[in-house]
Order: C-alpha cells, then sequence, then structure tokens
C-alpha cells in the first residue's frame, strides 16, 4: 500500500480537547437555562458546530442565532484553551512522520477560528503546515469533502492517504474519500464497515514504513 499522506482529525485524535468541547457546549447550555444531557459527549462527538446547533434548536428549543451560540461557546472554550494537550502516541507518531517526508495534513470539523487556536496553542503549526476546517469547505464530515481537498491541497491521490479518526462520522468521511481509515485506540466509537481500529499508533508508522 503506497501511504504518502497521513490525515489527522483534530479534536480526540491527535488533540486531547474533547473533554473542552464538552464542557463549553455544557456550560453555554446552562448559560441559556438548558441542561446538558449525560450522553452529550456521545451526542456531540465528531459533529461540526452548525450540526450541534440546529440538534439544539430541535431538541431543546434554542432560540439563538448561530452567531450568537457559538460565540457563547467559544468564549468559554478560548478562556480554557490551556486545558488541551497533544495525545503524546499520537505526537510520537507525528514528529516521526515529519522527520520522514510522509505528508500530514489536519482535517477537522471544527471552525478556522478553533483548528487555529489548538495548533497555535500547542506549536504544531508551521509555515508549511496544511489544515482543513469546517469553514473551508461546502460539506463536513460525515460528507468525504473536507479529506478530499486536503488530499487536493498535498497534491496526494486519496487512494495514497491514510485518516486517523476518533468518531464514526470522521471515519465514515475517510471511508467515503476512498482513503484507508483508522479509528484510534482512546475512542469508544462505533466502527463503521471498512474501517480499522488500531490497537497503537505504532502501526501506522510500520504501515508508512517507519
Amino acid at each position: 500500500m503506497p501511504i504518502k499522506a497521513v490525515l489527522w482529525d483534530m479534536d480526540g485524535t491527535l488533540i486531547d480537547s474533547e473533554h473542552l468541547h464538552i464542557s463549553a457546549t455544557a456550560q453555554a447550555m446552562e448559560g441559556l437555562g438548558l441542561t446538558a444531557p449525560n450522553d452529550l459527549f456521545l451526542r456531540i462527538n465528531g459533529m461540526a458546530a452548525g450540526d450541534v446547533h440546529k440538534w439544539l434548536q430541535q431538541d431543546y428549543g434554542l432560540d439563538l442565532q448561530f452567531d450568537d451560540w457559538i460565540k457563547r461557546k467559544h468564549n468559554t472554550y478560548m478562556r480554557r484553551i490551556g486545558e488541551i494537550a497533544v495525545f503524546s502516541q499520537a505526537y510520537d507518531l507525528w514528529q516521526d512522520l515529519q522527520s520522514t517526508g510522509v505528508k500530514q495534513a489536519v482535517v477537522s470539523n471544527s471552525d478556522r477560528l478553533t483548528v487555529e487556536a489548538n495548533l497555535g496553542h500547542l506549536g504544531l503549526n508551521n509555515a508549511r503546515q496544511i489544515s482543513v476546517s469546517r469553514n473551508d469547505v461546502r460539506n463536513g464530515k460525515p460528507d468525504p469533502e473536507p479529506y478530499l481537498r486536503a488530499a487536493w491541497l498535498l497534491e496526494v491521490a486519496p487512494g495514497d492517504c491514510i485518516v486517523l479518526e476518533d468518531s464514526e462520522a470522521g471515519a465514515k468521511a475517510g471511508l467515503a474519500a476512498g482513503m484507508t481509515t483508522f479509528l484510534v485506540p482512546n475512542t469508544p466509537a462505533q466502527l463503521p464497515e471498512g474501517a480499522s481500529r488500531l490497537k497503537s499508533f505504532r502501526e501506522i508508522a510500520v504501515i508508512c514504513g517507519l
């Protein structure tokens, strides 16, 4: 398998930030008098902010416009951004791939503001770093468009890419893009047909010939 690029989901895959997204969402809901469900993580993991907003409108009667809602959530998230960290094994693989010339990109359902804030806070951005946010595409995951855009930006064929994901929606996007797709070890997400579950990030290093 001629792997030329590894495409990383950001939240919950490369960066340990899902807990902050969930907490910020719950806090924003509570500020509006809404009670977050106990299974909030399972309900919104992998969802783009616009889809979370639609869900809140439909199930909770949220009457805020999207811009007002996302400001509330962002304000909480950005105040607490110091709580995020990279997953150590993922970061080790990230560094190994950088040193060997395997192309990489970050492909996220988060908006551009959050992608830049996360990567910048953790020192993962540089002048050549490719990232695709929800703002960069018409359709977010589970649509394949974000991953196909990343492959195009890297000038790599979709079939030569590995996708690393922590959500079912993200894994479906990778599969629909025609890419070899893995769910990472730390996720409880359902495994879509056609995807594989990693036991260790070392498996990716072996596939890439490291």
